[in-house]
């Protein structure tokens, strides 16, 4: 818990439908939310049911209560940086850095620091792996062309978008089209 005593952090929400899920796990106990958000849930006031009962549900369903305060903002990080992929760039006025510093009220060197030392991986790499697998979600749908999803995820060229790509996954964005089998990866097991 955090000296907020209704707000708990959870580790493994990376898409609305986890939000659904974590929201229906407190309903279910009697806790009705009133506000819930990529990695976190607050209530109206703090629960009178045992954290490790709660812990336990939200397990079931492969989420967690955060009770050390740096993987808490490690995991507020990763849902930020979720959000700010999936803002398109004509929607998107600000670099990472200065998303982060206004999402989360810390300074990015700070931020930067812990990410790095609790995962291993810095800001910029996750940010990275996080796009290329958005690029792998928007190709899937097959729906833009590749210089539209490269504009939409803030790419300077389709060129840099394919060497990014091929960097990261290990092929070419058209060997990628023709395996016709997803190689996505979950978001909550992206390395960190």
């Amino acid at each position: 818990m955090t000296s907020q005593d209704n707000i708990l952090y959870i580790k493994n929400m990376v898409c609305d439908r986890c939000c659904m899920v974590v929201s229906e796990v407190f309903s279910a106990l009697g806790l009705e939310p009133v506000h819930v958000e990529l990695g976190k849930v607050e209530l109206a006031e703090p629960p009178e049911i045992d954290l490790n009962e709660i812990d336990f549900r939200l397990q079931d369903k492969g989420f967690e209560i955060l009770q050390e305060p740096e993987e808490q903002l490690v995991d507020q990080i990763k849902a930020s940086l979720i959000e700010f992929v999936r803002i398109s760039e004509a929607d998107r006025k600000q670099r990472v850095s200065t998303f982060l510093q206004q999402k989360l009220h810390r300074d990015y060197s700070t931020l930067s620091k812990v990410f790095s030392k609790r995962e291993n991986i810095t800001i910029e790499r996750y940010l990275i792996l996080l796009r290329i697998e958005r690029v792998k979600e928007l190709i899937s749908y097959g729906q833009m062309t590749l210089s539209d999803i490269a504009f939409r995820l803030g790419y300077s060229s389709s060129q840099h978008l394919s060497a990014q790509f091929r960097e990261v996954t290990g092929m070419t964005v058209t060997d990628y089209k023709k395996t016709r089998q997803s190689l996505r990866k979950p978001l909550d097991r992206l390395p960190g």
